[in-house]
């Protein structure tokens, strides 16, 4: 092996044909030392120091390497925690642009930089060497992998308004899936075996987004209480897959999982964690970024730089300003789309990102690096649009290209359909796409990404069977997750047998998932939703890693009526353009589809209407063109009450649509409820016809212009 001085970029470890180029970014380091393991990563094999520095750079080449080769860093300098310097070259650390890890994290007191045994006031370095307990990075050589697989849609990707994505957890969509082979549930592989594609394919769903699969640690405090990270909001490696999601120990198995998802025509798309790295606060250990170069990677405060900024509620803030720390994310993104193949990013606590140091703002270098990007500004962004920082929620005031999560769509459907009075006026607006948060910037429905439920808070079934949240077992008393989660039991706290309280839960969640599916913007499902999955009211399950949050496969007749109903309302949204339309729907429009709203008397809503608090219920009329049939018009009559009696109303007169087709009445209580098609539809209404509907519920009815046959 001959030891050369390489170059300082590409960051991270780089193999070529004649062995492997190291470089890692340290402004404040004094030394900076490579150290060499054997393929297990148990054995130390070699040290050798990085005595070239280019740029605050510190790198070198060696010869006769070969990809797989295994290591870690150690580096020296300032053991100043007031000054923002931790370093302690006793601890071994990750590179932070490794591909891989091999072997797993162990929580041991070694890890920390600081003596646990001393008092806060008078830190002293720990001398312990932790590589035992450590992680170690693996050289990965990439240049020879066959290509991704495109995606197999007409027109290429799916354009953002067009899209549906579905949110799920690797480990848990596959885990307990008997249909899947054991060795892969609950991996990347087992969500691209043939049962696990055709679920999402029948199901018609565009994109999945998966959470975080960066690799990661559980904090100290769960394992504590023998308790793990399962969400994975908490990661450390930002290249490197998650080792628990590879059945095989192989990072190609991304790539495969990406490759047979794209030929089923379903995007990918990642959650990812730039904002906060698991090292943690001031009393956390170093595992990579603290140990390398504190003051440079994290946010410190002014007045005593031993502290963080904590923008994040959990414990640090990634300092993105900095140049080298940007570029670490950069970087990132661009290996994830160009090397690994997804289609898109969604953002966690986004608003920390856009932070500089007087605070959020839609020109930080960070959304301006992306926008100049030729990669990254071509694929999906979409923004987690708050922190817990001063001003931190900023929904609606990002910059054009990026959608964000909207969570009052979320919160004002759920008070709908549970009946409270007084949001009518912001539920029409929510269903209309928010145009009152997005359309100023000149950006378009599709800016709002609209969700009834996530990972973070209730499933749907729970949101529908539980007024307060049950998270005993989360081990905080039951003081976690969110308190406020508009939500209603219907009469029972929990499961139960009482047919009329499970009638009521199973039309609740018809209202909500056509609301969802029928509003302009991009509607994502959480998955499971589709089939009730119930989390037996825990809204916080972040750290369940158990049946509880894995999806149960074994479905009850009721649930198969969810997946058809599901699946059924997404072919609708699919087959009427008018839902997925680019712009605003605003009547003044020539080439716009027509939206018009009406009290359910059937007169058109007026400023009176509107303000009257008592009110809950409401219609609409949705018309656009016929698809395939230039000049000729379709149109969708939905009618909804939320009111907990029931309620007479008066279909809309409308001269070119005299003639409606039922397609949905969520009170049905057929056991093979199911959306049909135009063709079969067995109920037909006309202009000034009074219908009943049921109490929360509503009815969905389906029109073409006069003289055109279906």
């Amino acid at each position: 092996m001959q030891v050369l001085k390489g170059r300082p970029y590409p960051l991270g470890a780089t193999v070529d044909d004649n062995g492997i180029n190291f470089a890692i970014f340290s402004a404040h380091a004094t030394k900076v030392t490579l150290c060499l393991f054997d393929k297990s990563g148990h054995f130390e094999t070699q040290q050798i120091q990085l005595a070239q520095k280019t740029q605050q750079v510190w790198h070198i080449y060696l010869t006769g390497l070969k990809a797989g080769q295994v290591y870690g860093y150690r580096v020296d300098g300032l053991y100043e925690p007031h000054s923002g310097h931790r370093f302690n070259p006793y601890k071994l650390l990750l590179d932070p642009y490794a591909k891989q890890w091999v072997g797993g994290f162990v929580e041991h007191d070694s890890h920390y930089a600081y003596d646990k045994t001393s008092s806060d006031e008078d830190l002293s370095l720990d001398l312990r060497d932790n590589s035992e307990y450590m992680p170690k990075c693996k050289a990965l050589d990439y240049r020879k992998l066959p290509p991704i697989n495109p995606l197999k849609r007409e027109g290429g990707s799916t354009a953002i308004d067009q899209s549906v994505i579905y949110e799920l957890h690797v480990k848990g969509f596959s885990q307990q899936n008997a249909a899947v082979e054991l060795r892969h549930r609950g991996t990347f592989l087992g969500l691209s075996q043939p049962c696990s594609l055709a679920h999402l394919a029948n199901l018609g769903v565009t994109a999945v987004e998966l959470l975080p699969v960066h690799s990661f640690i559980s904090e100290a405090f769960l394992q504590d209480k023998q308790l793990t990270n399962y969400w994975g909001y908490n990661s450390l490696g930002f290249f490197a897959p998650h080792s628990a999601y590879l059945s095989q120990g192989n990072v190609e198995e991304f790539r495969q999982m990406v490759s047979a998802l794209h030929d089923a025509g379903i995007e990918v798309i990642l959650d990812v964690v730039y904002n906060h790295t698991a090292e943690g606060n001031h009393l956390g250990p170093n595992l990579c970024f603290k140990g390398i170069d504190n003051l440079s990677y994290y946010r410190l405060q002014a007045k005593d730089k031993r502290f963080y900024i904590n923008d994040t509620g959990c414990g640090n803030t990634l300092n993105i300003s900095h140049p080298r720390v940007l570029q670490l994310v950069m970087d990132s993104l661009r290996y994830w789309v160009e090397i690994m193949g997804v289609d898109g990013f969604r953002f966690d606590l986004a608003s920390t990102l856009g932070r500089e140091s007087y605070g959020f703002d839609a020109g930080a270098g960070f959304f301006d690096a992306i926008a100049q990007d030729p990669v990254l500004n071509r694929v999906k962004l979409i923004a987690e649009p708050w922190d817990i920082g001063p001003g931190g929620y900023q929904l609606g005031a990002y910059p054009q290209g990026w959608s964000e999560w909207n969570d009052r769509y979320r919160d004002t459907l759920r008070r709908f359909w549970r009946g409270d009075f007084g949001v009518l006026p912001e539920f029409a607006r929510r269903i209309h796409g928010s145009s009152d948060l997005f359309e100023h910037s000149a950006r378009g429905p599709s800016a709002s990404v609209n969700f009834i439920t996530s990972h973070d808070g209730f499933t749907l079934q729970d949101l529908i069977s539980y007024a307060e949240r049950h998270n005993q077992v989360n081990g905080e008393d039951n003081r976690d997750g969110h308190q406020e989660n508009f939500s209603a039991h219907h009469g029972v706290e929990g499961d139960t047998d009482q047919l009329d309280i499970q009638l009521v839960r199973q039309r609740q969640a018809r209202n909500l998932l056509t609301c969802l599916m029928l509003s302009q913007g991009v509607p994502m499902l959480l998955a499971g939703d589709e089939m009730g999955h119930s989390q037996q009211g825990n809204n916080n399950a972040y750290c369940q890693d158990n049946p509880l949050t894995w999806l149960n496969w074994d479905l009850a007749d009721w649930q198969q009526q969810r997946l058809q109903f599901t699946r059924a309302l997404i072919a609708l949204r699919k087959r009427f353009p008018a839902l997925c339309f680019p712009r605003y729907i605003h009547n003044d429009a020539e080439d716009s589809p027509l939206l018009d709203w009406f009290c359910r008397q059937g007169q058109p809503m007026t400023k009176v209407a509107w303000a009257e608090g008592q009110t809950r219920s409401l219609s609409l009329i949705l018309r656009g063109e016929l698809e395939g049939v230039k000049g000729k018009q379709q149109a969708l009559l939905l009618m909804l009450n939320s009111d907990e009696q029931p309620l007479e109303f008066n279909v809309p007169p409308l001269d070119a649509f005299p003639i409606w087709q039922q397609i949905i009445d969520t009170s049905s209580e057929q056991t093979n409820l199911q959306i049909c098609s135009v063709e079969d539809a067995s109920i037909s209404i006309t202009a000034n016809q009074t219908l009943l509907l049921q109490d929360r519920s509503l009815m969905l009815f389906y029109a073409q212009h006069k003289g055109v046959t279906a």
